[in-house]
């Protein structure tokens, strides 16, 4: 499983900002912008300061998404022999 910061930057958009924005208003350093660019894992403290800063919800800035060797195992598609 991973996890998508992809609607955080939408949301970025729709309300005309820019990260440098997002890392004043929460308070957050430019390496955690930089891991969550690269949608690598960021601490949870991260999150609730960028959601209080945006006014928004977790589910608002972020999504797991699937491996795509876990959708084949959901799917019953995996040709895997043991």
């Amino acid at each position: 499983m991973a996890i998508s910061y992809k609607n955080l930057w939408k949301l970025l958009i729709d309300r005309d900002m820019k990260k440098k924005d997002l890392q004043q208003l929460a308070g957050i350093s430019a390496a955690s912008i930089t891991k969550l660019g690269k949608n690598e894992n960021v601490n949870t403290e991260i999150i609730a300061k960028i959601c209080v800063a945006l006014k928004c919800d977790v589910s608002d800035i972020m999504e797991i998404v699937p491996d795509e060797d876990h959708e084949e195992d959901l799917d019953g598609d995996s040709t895997k022999t043991e």
